[in-house]
């Protein structure tokens, strides 16, 4: 009995879990097709090359990343500052971070892959900017406080320091209301 096809998302899934594991350089069609369990003749069914399977990785993860979380953020709607904050906690979350941070790695070697996520992170700072820019906030301080939270969710993350008999969370959350403070409340004039 033949065996069926692998789908093509499922070469797109396992590449970006190679990818977290090992870098881009590791995203190779023999080992996916051994992560699979099927031979490497199924990849060229749905990519012509090495190459389409890492753009669709890059298209896949922008998906995840942007539409996906300004989708949500959308439906739930809310407060402006809430909503920069559910984009955060969904862009940054468990699933999304480890293949966030290995494109992020893979675009210190890959100018290509950098361009594709400079405009990813342009679009999250637009987002930032549309939620912050109410109550008056302008200018340089919209764009510093926008730089500022994308920098705690971010780098939060990379850091691995004591915080003085407070826990991360609490710390984190002290950060969030120093960024969003003049944005949940209106500013006196």
């Amino acid at each position: 009995m033949p065996r069926a096809r692998i789908p093509r998302d499922r070469w797109i899934q396992e590449g970006l879990a190679v990818l977290v594991d090992g870098g881009p350089d590791a995203v190779r069609v023999e080992v996916l097709a051994a992560r699979i369990g099927v031979t490497k003749g199924g990849f060229y069914g749905h990519f012509s090359d090495r190459q389409a399977l890492l753009d669709a990785m890059l298209d896949r993860w922008r998906n995840d990343t942007v539409d996906d979380v300004l989708a949500t953020v959308e439906r739930v709607g809310g407060h402006p500052s809430d909503r920069a904050v559910l984009a955060g906690h969904l862009t940054f979350d468990a699933e999304r971070l480890p293949t966030d941070m290995a494109v992020r790695e893979w675009a210190r070697r890959d100018s290509g892959v950098a361009e594709r996520l400079r405009e990813v992170d342009n679009q999250r700072m637009d987002l930032l900017r549309t939620s912050f820019a109410g109550n008056g906030i302008e200018g340089v301080e919209l764009e510093a406080r926008c730089l500022i939270a994308f920098c705690v969710a971010i780098g939060s993350r990379l850091l691995e320091a004591d915080h003085l008999g407070f826990t991360r969370q609490q710390v984190l959350d002290a950060a969030t209301g120093f960024v969003l403070d003049p944005v949940s409340a209106p500013r006196a004039r």
